[in-house]
């Protein structure tokens, strides 16, 4: 597949992903426990059928790596989703899961004694910085909201704080799984198409744990206006329109990723993703009028300028604007 097709997959797909995950999320907020099921089931039917040869197909990595890869895959995507539950606006849980570079080269460091140089370690500093702004700012929105008595106020602060936490806790997570895949892939060789089937697959009962929870939203969706689906005619709950598109749009856009990740270079697949982030961010903001100041507009470039930096972008760009401005000129 052309790689410009693999791009337009992450963008329509990731981008489309975020904009229905943010409608259900301010309907009920604390719908993250139905979503990343719905999620995990579709992946791990379409994987079962079209990977796993309906389970006759032998994993070419022991399943004993899979259950402790599953365990961090599980934990960290509950966990990503729930956040929005704890007063977590989605442009700053958007930024937050940009950090991941920090965690990485903090367990990188740390796991694998890795060293770096000076380049990255600035990059690493701005990208804190950005996040640290966001925050920061965010934070300041949360405890000053004039609409909540002082009682009220603080608990909503506290909540928020505890929804920065869970945030932090599944960035270093999917670091520390991150750094567990190289080691397995270093060891069997890549098969990412069987991990993303195993990773969504083995989690499944874990959601009995959740059952209340997404059983409590599916009665809720179930009651939610209806819909007329375009083209096609049905008529369904609009919030189960809401959560199809959901589940649709992240298959697309994980496979738009694993496509890329096969057909372009490490570098170009991280540039992709980061710029998909920022347009994601931007149309939340515009589209969904979510508080943004001038501040974490500053701590969102901090962010995406570290990224870029990390990724070494400015070094692969220069031989080609050197090439550029060596063009002969036209008389």
């Amino acid at each position: 597949m052309h790689p410009a097709v693999a791009v337009g997959l992450v963008f329509g797909g990731c981008c489309s992903n975020v904009v229905f995950l943010e409608l259900l999320a301010r309907e009920f907020p604390g719908c993250g426990n139905i979503v990343t099921f719905s999620q995990f089931l579709f992946i791990a039917v379409e994987g079962f059928i079209f990977e796993a040869n309906f389970g006759r197909k032998r994993p070419a990595i022991p399943m004993r790596y899979y259950f402790i890869m599953v365990a961090m895959f599980f934990t960290v995507s509950v966990v990503n989703n729930y956040a929005l539950n704890l007063n977590i606006a989605m442009p700053l849980h958007m930024i937050f899961r940009s950090g991941s570079l920090i965690a990485s080269m903090a367990l990188g460091i740390i796991i694998l004694k890795k060293r770096y140089s000076v380049s990255k370690y600035t990059s690493i500093a701005l990208v804190s910085l950005g996040i640290f702004t966001c925050t920061f700012m965010s934070a300041k929105q949360v405890a000053s909201d004039s609409s909540l008595n002082e009682e009220d106020g603080l608990q909503v602060f506290l909540w928020w704080l505890l929804g920065i936490a869970a945030l932090t806790f599944a960035l270093l997570m999917s670091a520390r799984m991150g750094i567990f895949q190289e080691t397995l892939y270093k060891q069997f060789g890549k098969h990412s198409k069987e991990a993303l089937f195993y990773n969504h697959a083995l989690p499944l009962p874990g959601f009995l744990l959740l059952a209340p929870n997404i059983y409590h939203h599916a009665v809720l969706f179930s009651q939610s206006e209806p819909f007329q689906v375009p083209v096609i005619g049905l008529t369904l709950p609009i919030m189960w329109f809401y959560l199809l598109m959901n589940v649709i749009t992240q298959y697309v856009c994980i496979r738009g990723v694993f496509i890329l990740t096969t057909e372009c270079t490490s570098l170009t697949v991280t540039l992709v993703v980061t710029l998909r982030k920022f347009v994601s961010l931007i149309f939340s903001i515009l589209y969904f009028r979510n508080p943004f100041t001038a501040w974490h507009w500053l701590g969102t470039a901090f962010v995406f300028v570290g990224t870029l930096m990390y990724t070494e972008v400015w070094n692969s760009l220069g031989p080609f604007l050197a090439r550029w401005r060596k063009r002969p000129k036209e008389e």
